[in-house]
């Protein structure tokens, strides 16, 4: 019996000290590894500028996601989700299969069609904080806060946070510390190994 004790003290840990190190969770961030080639990050993989793409270095496996994105520049933009398969360097998204985005004119586009539309007045400007919430079938928009009742879905398989830019725009992601409280059920994008 006292072997079999010894044996799991010994299996267990480090061998002696008895502490076991921590691993750091990575941060939910823009990915340099899936950006189109004139794109620019920075911020900490939280801004993207130039022209083209990016998408989040996380998936959405949760049941509930939100996100948000700050717009501090205008100019030709888009936001939404993605599979891996989108074409970064292809502006403004939406026009295949892969994505399904909110553009800078109001219009959310998957597979080249008009999946629905901001009310007029409710255009996103400079300053504004644009919220995305997706459960693996629809994605729903939201403007400073206030729920843009602007569902839209079509979009398979597994998807990511993407945001391209061009024209001069410049977007902020904010992907955890919102600035907004997310809606209800929903919650920050989690890595798998944080979900179990």
């Amino acid at each position: 019996m006292a072997a079999m004790f010894t044996c799991c003290l010994g299996c267990c840990g480090d061998g002696g000290s008895g502490h076991i190190p921590l691993k750091e969770m990575p941060t939910v961030q823009l990915d340099t590894h899936h950006m189109g080639t004139d794109v620019v990050i920075v911020k900490c993989g939280r801004r993207i500028c130039g022209l083209g793409g990016c998408l989040a270095n996380a998936p959405l496996h949760q049941n509930k996601s939100y996100f948000e994105f700050k717009i501090q520049s205008t100019g030709v933009w888009g936001i939404g989700v993605a599979t891996q398969k989108v074409n970064l360097n292809q502006v403004p998204m939406g026009r295949d299969t892969n994505s399904l985005v909110l553009r800078h004119d109001g219009t959310v586009y998957h597979n080249n069609e008009e999946k629905n539309r901001l009310p007029a007045n409710s255009l996103p400007q400079e300053g504004d904080i644009v919220g995305i919430t997706y459960d693996h079938v629809e994605m729903n928009l939201y403007l400073n806060g206030k729920n843009m009742h602007c569902p839209a879905s079509g979009i398979r398989g597994t998807v990511y946070p993407v945001v391209y830019v061009d024209d001069s725009a410049i977007l902020d992601c904010q992907f955890s510390d919102f600035y907004h409280t997310a809606p209800q059920g929903f919650e920050k994008i989690l890595f798998e190994q944080q979900i179990f």
